[in-house]
Parts: C-alpha cells; sequence; structure tokens
C-alpha cells in the first residue's frame, strides 16, 4: 500500500502520511530507522522511514489533532521533558530536535526508566535518561544545559510550580514550556476546569505568558495542554 508523506503546515519535525483512502495520521521521521519504541507503524516513503504518531499514547500528538497553533520544539532545540517514563513521546521529540538537538530526560520511577534507556535512549544519542525527581532540579542541574523548551508530563500535585523551578534553573530567556496538566493527580474532587485555572494562575505567577489551552477529549480525559512562554 502506497502511503504519502508530507511535512505539516505548520510544524517543522512534524509530518502527514497520508493513505490511498484518503485517511491521515500523524508522524515523525525516525531518527533510528527500521527501530520502533512503543509498537508504533513504521512507514516509508522516498529515502526516508518515518514512524506513526498515536494521539492515545502522546498528550503532544493528542494536542496537535486538537488543533493547537504552536508547538515550540522544532528542529535543533534543546528539551527538558519531565516525566518521560518509557520514552513514548521523549522518541518522538527526539525525531524532531534532530541529530543537532538534544533531550534530557527526567524520570524518577526506575521501572519507566530501564524501558526508556533500554528501547529509547540507548540507541539514541541526542537522549540523555536521568534517573531523578523533578521537584528537585538542583539535584540533576549538573547533567542539564540550558534549553530552549520544558516539555512537563508528571503525575504530582504541584504540575505548574514544579515545571517552574525547572524554568528557573534551564529555561533560557524567551523560551517556552508545554504543561500536560492531569487535573486528577491535583485533586479527584475539583472540576478540571478549576484545576486548569489553578494551574495557570501559578504560570502566571512565575512569569509565563499564556498562549493557549487546550483539553485533550477523547484522546485523554481530565488533561490539558497549556502552552507557555517566560
Amino acid at each position: 500500500m502506497s502511503v504519502g508523506v508530507e511535512p505539516h503546515a505548520k510544524f517543522p519535525g512534524v509530518y502527514w502520511a497520508t493513505s490511498p483512502n484518503g485517511s491521515r495520521k500523524l508522524c515523525t521521521k525516525n531518527l533510528t530507522p527500521r527501530r520502533k519504541v512503543y509498537g508504533e507503524q513504521l512507514i516509508s516513503s522516498g529515502n526516508y522511514e518515518f514512524r506513526a504518531w498515536d494521539p492515545y499514547r502522546s498528550k503532544l500528538a493528542a494536542a496537535i489533532l486538537k488543533g493547537l497553533t504552536k508547538v515550540p520544539v522544532q528542529p535543533g532545540h534543546r528539551v527538558l521533558y519531565l516525566g518521560a517514563a518509557s520514552g513514548t513521546t521523549a522518541s518522538h521529540v527526539s525525531d524532531i530536535v534532530g541529530e543537532r538537538g538534544h533531550v534530557y530526560c527526567v524520570e524518577f520511577a526506575a521501572h519507566a526508566m530501564r524501558d526508556l534507556v533500554t528501547n529509547v535512549s540507548s540507541i539514541r544519542e541526542n537522549i540523555t535518561p536521568i534517573l531523578e525527581d523533578a521537584r528537585q532540579p538542583k539535584r540533576y542541574a549538573i547533567f542539564v544545559n540550558e534549553v530552549d523548551d520544558i516539555y512537563c508530563d508528571i503525575a504530582q500535585p504541584e504540575q505548574a510550580r514544579i515545571l517552574s523551578d525547572n524554568a528557573d534553573l534551564f529555561l533560557k530567556k524567551q523560551g517556552w514550556s508545554m504543561l500536560a496538566v492531569k487535573s486528577q493527580s491535583i485533586d479527584v474532587t475539583r472540576k478540571p476546569t478549576d484545576i486548569y485555572r489553578q494551574e495557570i494562575g501559578v504560570l502566571k505567577s512565575r512569569g509565563f505568558r499564556i498562549r493557549e489551552v487546550l483539553q485533550l477529549e477523547p484522546y485523554d480525559k481530565a488533561h490539558a495542554m497549556i502552552v507557555s512562554k517566560i
């Protein structure tokens, strides 16, 4: 089956794969050809291979499909990824930033870090895995250079504060952040929209300017993506 692949009109490093029946999938150019990370489809087009990007497995892909207008992560960028887990979204970020960029992946859970190292960072030279607590950025400051963007996807009660604390140490002036808010990790008794407003307020109080906010249903329940700039 022939699949056509073309660059996304807005976001460098992101692509659309279109099948003969007209259906489209998000994808990224595979930095490590013939290797999968989470069982995703591999798509050959011309001299390149692409990896289908599942919005039900990646909040960044979900946000793009929900109409996100700004993806700060671009080719050549340095990205601090808080809560990288086993590397599903981090691997696509790695594809986007490419060989000239770098992704610093902070993850606290040892089992997730094991999968991240085994399946992702061991074969991707642009990823540095860091087994640490994102609430303690000074503990891994020696490993992280100044970054262009912070992507935060953590199951903690104070998500915006943790992002902001990391931004104080690592984010360059005029840098961008993406916060995937998990409202039920903050308070299961409150409305998600109230939680989103609370986290937006924290970001504003720490000097961030909010660019946009998107709820991620139906891909992720009670989640929102907040894009902001320092």
